[in-house]
């Protein structure tokens, strides 16, 4: 196996009586999307921080490219986007750009080269409209946020950490960022990313790190963690899942219902038949569209391993 681009090692961080990190550990392969996931509050910001620097832990070792953490140049290797936005908001977009960029020691001529690039790339740019010639303050949010993305991007980092990369984002900017993560991956980048929101690490990660209550609850590739999670899944799709409310509440045959309205992902008691599933709920008249037997998804395995309490008192935790 190779060095791992990050390794975390039985990490604990306090806050006041508090225990925000509770002994976690995990290690990121190179040239992956590695996903951080959990609700608000379950460690993962402050874990980023202490990856980063930026907050020493109490206990444990952190390591970078092989390197502790704390050694000088290594995050020069990386780009972050922090999860609390901060640009400066009077300059105009170009400069403020231009000069993120020198901070981190790429020459001026290199830097615009690489601006305009980015910003045609994310829709910053185009034949219409230069949004580098504006102030920060006259863009979106969405647009925000693109901008604070390619200042992370400007001096090409092997390691890419984003935290909370998508909140906040209309679907058609989150999609664009998710469409750059994947392009990253592919020309050899590592990816970490933090966030709350299980479709888009489904969608996105080839390995993940579940966090609630400052804890590990499951470490692996997105495939090892759904062959070990075990339990058979069903994906429903019907006209009226109302009909079939007594159908789910048979305990003998439905262990548990994640319901969307009228799209459900059901999970089947110990030795339940899905046959006899499909069978009553077509008796109770609500209307099948869609039935088949499936691996179960990210949220319903975090459902499954945390519950909604270990959501509620995460909420209130240090993120």
């Amino acid at each position: 196996m190779s060095e791992p681009v990050i390794e975390v090692r039985q990490v604990v961080k306090r806050f006041a009586g508090h225990t925000a990190v509770r002994d976690v550990s995990w290690r990121v392969p190179r040239g992956v999307v590695y996903g951080l996931l959990g609700p608000n509050g379950a460690g993962k910001t402050t874990t980023i921080r202490m990856v980063l620097n930026i907050i020493a832990p109490d206990e444990g070792q952190i390591t970078i490219f092989g390197l502790p953490n704390r050694t000088e140049g290594v995050t020069d290797r990386i780009g972050y986007l922090p999860e609390e936005r901060g640009l400066y908001r009077k300059m105009q977009v170009k400069r403020l750009l231009r000069f993120l960029a020198e901070l981190k020691g790429v020459s001026r001529r290199v830097a615009d080269s690489r601006i305009d690039q980015w910003m045609e790339r994310l829709g910053l740019k185009t034949a219409e409209k230069d949004w580098g010639t504006a102030k920060v303050d006259d863009l979106s949010r969405g647009m925000q946020q693109k901008v604070q993305f390619i200042g992370t991007l400007l001096h090409d980092p092997e390691l890419i950490v984003l935290d909370e990369p998508f909140s906040g984002l209309d679907p058609i900017n989150a999609q664009a960022l998710k469409d750059t993560v994947v392009d990253l991956r592919r020309a050899g980048k590592t990816v970490v990313f933090s966030t709350h929101l299980m479709d888009n690490a489904e969608r996105l990660c080839d390995s993940v790190c579940i966090i609630a209550r400052g804890e590990v609850v499951l470490d692996g590739t997105v495939s090892d963690v759904k062959a070990q999670h075990g339990g058979r899944h069903v994906a429903l799709s019907l006209e009226s899942a109302s009909d079939a409310a007594t159908v789910f509440d048979d305990r003998s045959l439905v262990r548990r219902v994640n319901d969307s309205n009228r799209y459900l992902e059901v999970e089947l008691a110990d030795g339940a038949d899905p046959q006899e599933l499909l069978r009553r709920v077509m008796a109770s008249g609500a209307g099948v569209q869609r039935f088949e037997l499936i691996q179960p998804s990210l949220h319903q395995i975090f459902l499954d391993k945390v519950g909604a309490t270990g959501v509620e008192e995460g909420m209130s935790g240090h993120g």
